[in-house]
């Protein structure tokens, strides 16, 4: 039988794993990372690829891929996303996945930080955009508005987050509403510009344009 993503999802050793890296960065102090935040990137990297005209399996893969595209964070958030490929690569061989699915899988998982990857594939592109177009209010952690820092006030101001693809499907587009009064547009490009810029690579890898608007303006 294939793997799929619904059998990834079931497996109990993936789930500890997704929790456990989830707690090691609430630790550290980072916004939330589990399961909110992996199926959320995992269902809009299949939709990036469904509606682009790629075929099923691939939307199947990238789901795969965005569901245990964090799990290296158990090991340490320095070079997570390598941390996680090799992790996964390890759990889907154990679970009979063809040797050229994995590869496929394991390469966008190991390209998806902005630090030190680039949309190798689509997948990779697809799991970029998904993955920095994820910045919402109910990942913040910290109950206490006093003492945000500038990552609390970002994501804390940002309302409403959608990820669109054109109708001509020469563009895709990251719309953001923006409450100013915790975090400003410019607080927003200080800690994103480079993730900005790595969904623009991703974008063209997938033959299309990427614009940025906040609250209802463009900015990229």
């Amino acid at each position: 039988m294939k793997v799929t993503y619904a059998s990834i999802r079931k497996n109990e050793d993936i789930n500890l794993y997704i929790k456990k890296a989830d707690e090691a960065l609430n630790t550290l102090g980072y916004t939330e990372h589990s399961f909110g935040h992996v199926v959320r990137v995992a269902k809009t990297a299949g939709y990036i690829l469904e509606t682009l005209g790629y075929p099923e399996r691939m939307a199947e893969l990238v789901r795969i891929a965005a569901y245990l595209h964090d799990i290296g964070n158990l090991v340490n958030r320095t070079g997570h996303s390598q941390s996680s490929a090799i992790m996964a690569f390890r759990l889907l061989t154990g679970m009979g996945m063809p040797s050229e699915e994995v590869a496929d899988v394991v390469s966008a998982i190991g390209n998806h930080d902005e630090g030190t990857g680039t949309p190798v594939n689509p997948l990779a592109a697809a799991l970029i955009l998904a993955d920095k177009s994820d910045v919402r209010r109910s990942r913040v952690r910290n109950t206490d508005k006093s003492t945000f820092d500038i990552h609390d006030r970002v994501n804390y101001s940002v309302k409403k987050s959608e990820l669109a693809i054109s109708g001509d499907q020469s563009s895709i587009q990251l719309k953001l509403s923006v409450d100013t009064h915790y975090g400003s547009v410019m607080d927003y490009f200080e800690i994103f510009m480079g993730r900005m810029m790595m969904c623009r690579k991703a974008d063209e890898a997938l033959g299309m344009k990427f614009k940025l608007m906040i609250n209802e303006q463009q900015l990229i």
